[in-house]
């Protein structure tokens, strides 16, 4: 098996354990994929001064958000139809994410049920939520996770209609699944994860049913293709207040007049986000918006920040600029896809060793010290 030394090796044994169809729902972008390049380009440009003679003997990676600590200031972001990747996903990656200390948000478009991943003991799992046309149906989920201990609700707010996936389109995900010879054979030459497959059934979105098990293919299909109340506007954001008493944070926000909003409508946070280059392929990168955001918002309420991160020392940039936490996607599937909870497990601790190292080489011995101090002259962004 071979040695695995950041994320991009996690990337092509993933690549190799999957089907094609299945590797480019989770690897892709939307159009011309011009915004998923841009998330790692300008992550790239990002360029820290070290600063020299400081003593890192003990380094401290802990942060505190919404009275809770984390072991390290990043953690898993939302991330839907896990089970096509690993059956199971959901609860794997919650349990890796358990075991590193840091939280686990779980998706609305999850695999499984609401019930089936929360932690027991734990006080850092998170619910994602999509309110689609029938606001009862996040209702009922919100009510769900409040009973299950989950301690914060993310409200994705940059999808009133998904993005234009076109490899998905070519590859015929869609629901009802009715893929082209050419998927099926390329299935064929995965028998494990077939075999997996087979053994579990096709993966659903087990939580938009109170009831288990009462859910239409109607339904299953209206999420997959992001069928969304386009009526929810920030007005709307009382009707969730009245649903849910606990620290509320907006995902999907890049615009800092929206930022400006959200303080001003009593939001607990903002997850600086484009949705992975996912949606609209001509959005900027979340590290450029990251500082627009900061800017606006003036540490009223703390600012995460997702999309393109790829490494401990990405999430250090983005601490260096300002951002409270990263929430990490992608990486975490292809350690999946080809380990399951242990693969998750290792790109955890291969993102916590490369912060790790990352403050050492800066003089930085503590997150705080992560500042825009370190951040080189000149920085384009």
């Amino acid at each position: 098996m071979m040695m695995k030394l950041n994320t991009e090796d996690h990337r092509r044994a993933a690549r190799r354990h999957l089907p094609r169809f299945v590797f480019e729902f989770l690897d892709g972008g939307a159009e011309r994929q011009c915004c998923l390049a841009r998330n790692r380009g300008d992550l790239d440009r990002v360029l820290l001064n070290p600063r020299v003679l400081r003593d890192s003997t003990v380094l401290d990676t802990r942060i505190e958000v919404f009275g809770e600590t984390w072991r390290r200031p990043f953690g898993i972001a939302p991330m839907g139809f896990t089970g096509l990747t690993r059956p199971g996903g959901d609860v794997m990656l919650a349990r890796a994410a358990a075991a590193a200390g840091v939280p686990f948000v779980l998706s609305t478009a999850s695999n499984s049920r609401i019930e089936a991943v929360a932690q027991p003991g734990s006080a850092l799992g998170w619910f994602q939520l999509y309110v689609m046309r029938d606001r009862a149906i996040a209702g009922q989920m919100i009510r769900r996770a409040r009973a299950a201990g989950f301690k914060a609700l993310v409200l994705t707010v940059d999808v009133p209609v998904s993005g234009y996936r076109e490899r998905d389109v070519r590859n015929g995900f869609r629901l009802p699944f009715r893929p082209p010879l050419a998927t099926l054979a390329d299935i064929a030459l995965h028998p494990r994860w077939l075999l997996r497959f087979l053994g579990s059934g096709m993966p659903a979105f087990v939580n938009l049913a109170e009831t288990e098990g009462t859910d239409t293919l109607a339904l299953q299909a209206a999420l997959l293709s992001r069928d969304m109340d386009r009526s929810l506007d920030w007005d709307g954001l009382a009707w969730l207040r009245r649903e849910w008493d606990g620290p509320l944070v907006l995902k999907g926000v890049l615009h800092p007049d929206d930022a400006r909003e959200a303080c001003r409508r009593g939001v607990d946070g903002v997850i600086v986000s484009n949705h992975g280059g996912r949606q609209l392929d001509a959005a900027p990168s979340s590290i450029d918006a990251l500082r627009r955001v900061l800017d606006a918002i003036e540490d009223r309420i703390p600012v995460f920040v997702d999309s393109g991160f790829r490494s401990g020392l990405d999430v250090a940039r983005a601490l260096a600029l300002g951002a409270r936490a990263v929430f990490l996607g992608r990486p975490l599937l292809y350690g999946l896809a080809h380990g399951g909870e242990a693969g998750a497990a290792a790109v955890l601790d291969q993102f916590g060793s490369e912060l790790e190292r990352t403050m050492t080489l800066t003089g930085a011995p503590m997150v705080a010290a992560l500042d825009r101090n370190l951040l080189a002259s000149g920085d384009p962004l």
